[in-house]
């Protein structure tokens, strides 16, 4: 089946389904005093337009605990495993509706894994810096009305203003913005 590549403006809801989703994950994890449950992606980033995706990161202690879960994860948080889907030490998984359509995505890294800053001060970023927020949205909305049938595309386009971005975000983490 063909994943259309839709694009929308930023919705209030997207906090509110973070939220359940966080607890979902917590009351599955509820042995786990030392997870980290965080909202990333553009859902995350008030005004921004963004693909209707809840993106969470879970920090864990043991990655392999989540090896040894992946099957009860997927029974009990209907929700299929990717394995590290292109990133070394990370482990994905995706939750999508009855139609198929992508509602979750989750990453979850081990603590200390160099992806997590990135993902965090990313977002951080972008909270502080509108302008920057609106020049990322504006090309995903022209990278979605161009590539409306081929996400491979729409990620390609983006990656030139993403690594941009990123450092930009990086040093404005470093000279001490919080």
């Amino acid at each position: 089946m063909l994943r259309k590549v839709t694009v929308e403006d930023s919705q209030l809801g997207w906090k509110k389904q973070f939220e359940e989703e966080a607890r979902r994950l917590k009351d599955f994890f509820w042995k786990e005093s030392s997870l980290f449950i965080h909202h990333i992606g553009s859902t995350s980033i008030e005004g921004l337009a963004a693909k209707p995706i809840i993106d969470i990161l879970i920090e864990v202690p043991d990655i392999n605990k989540i090896d040894d879960q992946t099957s009860m994860m997927e029974r009990q948080l209907g929700i299929k495993a990717k394995g590290e889907n292109g990133i070394p030490g990370r482990r994905y998984f995706q939750r999508l509706d009855e139609n198929g359509v992508h509602l979750t995505h989750l990453h979850i890294y081990p603590i200390g894994h160099p992806d997590i800053e990135r993902h965090l001060v990313f977002r951080d970023y972008l909270r502080e810096h509108p302008d920057r927020a609106k020049d990322y949205g504006d090309l995903k909305r022209e990278l979605a009305v161009k590539y409306p049938f081929d996400i491979a595309s729409y990620i390609d386009g983006k990656d030139a203003l993403v690594k941009e971005i990123e450092e930009e975000a990086l040093k404005w983490k470093k000279s001490g913005a919080e």
